[in-house]
């Protein structure tokens, strides 16, 4: 799968989304040509994470972020998250794929309107933890989760079949 490399020179914006960007398309790398069933495949006991509890639980991060926090919409928690925190890993054994990744672009969509819309100073609509949140702190933040998990990705990946790779 070919991603587009995070620019070089640009300003602040443009640079910070193309590192979200290839963030991105690094985790859709990570699970391209995989069938439903290797996605589902568990890391090594104790943890329960999968690619495709990966792709679930970054849908949900974008729409928290984006959606909630920053736009505050009243929108549901995706994955029966409002009950159970961890569904979007736990919940994977019976999962659609096709789901998860419709529901992951489709946030991923509605994050890039939202964002588009605001300046990088902006703040959000909610708080976090008490504490004013600004549209540049939301991207970093979604760059540096999406880094963390695409490195769970690399070595689910590599479990489930030998691919490695930036």
């Amino acid at each position: 799968m070919e991603r587009t490399p995070p620019i070089f020179t640009g300003d602040e914006r443009a640079v910070l989304n193309s590192w979200l960007d290839w963030q991105r398309e690094t985790l859709a790398a990570k699970c391209a040509g995989l069938s439903e069933e290797r996605l589902r495949e568990r890391a090594a006991p104790p943890s329960g994470l999968s690619l495709l509890g990966l792709v679930r639980h970054m849908a949900h991060v974008e729409r928290a972020w984006f959606r909630q926090i920053i736009d505050g919409e009243d929108v549901p928690r995706l994955w029966g998250k409002d009950t159970r925190q961890d569904a979007d890993f736990d919940e994977v054994d019976t999962a659609s794929a096709e789901e998860a990744f419709a529901t992951w672009r489709a946030e991923i969509a509605r994050a890039r309107e939202i964002s588009a819309a605001l300046p990088l100073d902006a703040l959000a609509k909610r708080q976090r933890h008490g504490q004013d949140v600004s549209h540049r702190r939301t991207l970093i933040h979604l760059i540096q989760e999406y880094a963390r998990h695409n490195g769970h990705a690399d070595l689910l990946r590599e479990r489930i079949d030998g691919t490695t790779g930036e």
